[in-house]
């Protein structure tokens, strides 16, 4: 097991349901939005700030996210494997982008809160992708795109964003990922 995996972040789902003695499920009712990370193998790339990679700088910023709206954020990573973070600090998996599996995984809280999809935008199956975005009908889907100005991945995070009534936002190489996001959470209801 990683450090990744047993971290608890300040505001996470678990930590707050740790600080109000209630329990993980109870907590992750009061969850106002649900981000998708994208921990694939392109997120290695270390073009974030102080060239850091994608992945480290995502992590810093939903930190800070989740200490800022203690419970309110709920955090699931996916590459080839999809996986529910309770501690918020999502695991570096690597492997392909499977965002199929992950949309399918969080269909249950379709009308519960929304999402936000933070991702270099080069899932496997777009097309796939794209109809399991529309199976959702009450969440709207926003994305967060990270990675090179003007690259395919962008054009295909908006397009997913309006086929789900969300909203698509560049966070220049993970820079800005909280600045981004936090609109989305306040909008939301955090």
């Amino acid at each position: 097991m990683t450090t990744h995996l047993t971290k608890t972040v300040p505001g996470s789902l678990q930590a707050q349901a740790q600080a109000t003695n209630t329990s993980l499920a109870e907590t992750f009712l009061n969850c106002d939005l649900i981000a998708l990370v994208d921990t694939s193998g392109s997120m290695d790339a270390h073009d974030a700030p102080g060239h850091q990679k994608r992945y480290d700088a995502a992590c810093t910023e939903l930190a800070q996210l989740q200490a800022n709206h203690p419970g309110k954020l709920g955090v699931i990573v996916f590459s080839s494997a999809v996986m529910f973070c309770p501690g918020g600090q999502p695991p570096f998996l690597a492997g392909g982008t499977d965002l199929v599996a992950a949309l399918d995984y969080v269909q249950l809280v379709d009308g519960l809160c929304d999402l936000v999809i933070i991702s270099d935008g080069e899932p496997d199956d777009r097309d796939a992708a794209l109809q399991r975005a529309e199976r959702f009908k009450a969440s709207a889907i926003s994305c967060v795109y990270v990675g090179p100005e003007g690259g395919l991945g962008q054009a295909f995070l908006a397009k997913l964003a309006r086929a789900s009534r969300g909203q698509s936002v560049t966070a220049a190489n993970t820079a800005q990922l909280a600045e981004r996001l936090e609109p989305l959470l306040l909008a939301a209801g955090a």
